[in-house]
């Protein structure tokens, strides 16, 4: 065999090889935005009989602890626990924990809560880094709710651990401490964990909505206004995708692998059963959803990992460059640990659905994915220099490719808009429209630049650290 026709049987591998790949991902897509949009349709129907204020009043609504971990928040401090005080829930309580902030957070909320140090018994079940100026509750009747822990700066895992320690409720909502809820949230939340009688219901999340140019006062959302900036309305369109017609589709399938970090409901027992957040890694809201499930598929028992469509929580989106590509390099690094670490999962029949779709699906479509992308692209500049191309096929296969994202992100926005319909105002459908045309230049590039990163980070520099996240705050506009 000559070098001729080995390089023709290589070129020819390859074809296949993006070939396959490419449509797999076609035809993913369409069967998730397929049982994504039956399922939400199911949901808005059966949940329109469904009085949420049953559980507001009700004596017998199970005990909930929203934790929230705070590292320098003293921008937005006061207003953000005052958003989160304001819960139509019965049978609740908020934890703060201030891990080694070194701004003034603590004296922000001792003045504006009246707080005092007091005596608290902690269950350590869960390693922690201990206390620092010890836990505080306010004088004042009013906030009877709320709790203010501060403790050594352990990073968000370590302080979402304290909080599962100090906490005495049944299910935890793990929350940013910066993002905003909707009154009734809570009731919306737990109410999976209610109407599932056959299985345990061991973590629930919703939709997560971008909160940048709305208006905020005292703590609540008054206007849902759409981004000057191209930066974040681009980032809004990605989480209508994600939201409405990615993770809607895997809870139907039972095969949900993450809940939003910003906003998660969880089972107390089975968390603190697995040992909790896994502070060494910088994906722990994956992490510990893989974890969880994996014991619960060791234990052979039945349960579920929920999800509903509702825009529960809003939160404030990076409207910087450099900030969005640390965040998304931080996201990388975190898929990757959480699949390394529990590799055993895949392909293993033991695991059902988990190991036998969920798993491979997550090592394809987003661990290697963007490397396949990467080499694509390399490939590509290889035929242009050596092979003779159809310039008119190529040229239709990247409009071909071009028009299927614009597709998909339509079948998002309509799902948005027959559903929900948070954006109102006048103008904003064309802008959205606009913003569909332009994104995939705009956002991808970057997404994909700190995919890449992320990957040469753990791999070669061997970046352990979280990131930094930069916010301005969720402020009156």
């Amino acid at each position: 065999m000559d070098f001729n026709e080995v390089l023709r049987n290589i070129l020819l591998f390859f074809h296949y090889f993006f070939l396959v790949f490419t449509l797999l991902i076609i035809g993913s897509y369409i069967l998730l935005a397929i049982f994504s949009s039956k399922e939400t349709v199911d949901y808005l129907k059966k949940n329109s009989f469904v009085y949420h204020k049953d559980l507001l009043n009700s004596s017998i609504a199970p005990s909930i602890s929203i934790i929230a971990p705070a590292y320098n928040e003293s921008l937005n401090i006061v207003e953000n626990v005052r958003s989160l005080l304001s819960t139509h829930y019965v049978n609740y309580d908020v934890i703060i924990i201030n891990d080694g902030s070194k701004d003034d957070s603590l004296e922000r909320l001792i003045k504006a809560y009246d707080l005092e140090k007091v005596e608290y018994l902690i269950n350590q079940k869960i390693p922690t880094k201990p206390l620092r100026a010890g836990v505080f509750k306010s004088k004042n009747p009013a906030f009877e709710k709320l709790i203010i822990v501060d403790k050594e700066n352990g990073g968000k895992s370590d302080a979402l651990n304290f909080g599962i320690n100090i906490s005495n409720s049944k299910y935890l909502a793990c929350i940013d401490v910066d993002c905003l809820l909707m009154a009734d949230s809570l009731q919306r939340m737990v109410k999976p964990f209610l109407e599932y009688t056959d299985r345990k219901v061991i973590a629930s999340g919703g939709v997560i909505r971008i909160a940048n140019s709305c208006k905020i006062e005292n703590g609540k959302l008054i206007e849902v206004n759409f981004p000057d900036k191209w930066l974040e309305r681009v980032q809004i369109l990605e989480y209508l995708r994600s939201f409405l017609l990615g993770r809607m589709a895997w809870a139907k399938l039972n095969g949900l692998l993450v809940i939003s970090g910003a906003f998660g409901m969880f089972d107390r027992e089975i968390a603190i059963k697995v040992g909790g957040y896994d502070i060494t890694t910088v994906g722990e809201d994956m992490e510990i959803i893989v974890r969880m499930r994996k014991y619960m598929e060791e234990q052979n028992l039945k349960y579920k990992v929920a999800y509903i469509p509702d825009p529960l929580c809003w939160t404030e989106a990076p409207n910087d460059r450099k900030i969005l590509i640390s965040q998304r390099n931080r996201w990388t690094r975190g898929t990757i640990e959480t699949l390394k670490t529990h590799r055993n999962i895949g392909l293993n029949y033991k695991y059902r659905l988990l190991g036998l779709l969920s798993f491979p699906y997550w090592f394809i479509f987003e661990r290697i994915a963007p490397i396949v992308e990467v080499l694509g692209m390399l490939y590509f500049l290889f035929l242009v220099v050596y092979q003779p191309l159809n310039w008119s096929f190529v040229v239709g296969l990247f409009l071909l490719a071009y028009l299927f994202s614009l597709l998909f992100s339509f079948i998002a926005v309509f799902t948005e808009e027959f559903t929900y319909h948070q954006y109102k105002k006048k103008g904003i459908g064309l802008k959205l429209v606009l913003t569909i045309f332009l994104e995939p230049f705009i956002l991808h590039p970057l997404v994909l630049y700190a995919a890449i990163k992320g990957n040469i980070d753990y791999y070669f520099n061997k970046n352990k650290k979280w990131g930094v996240m930069v916010r301005k705050g969720l402020s009156s506009k």
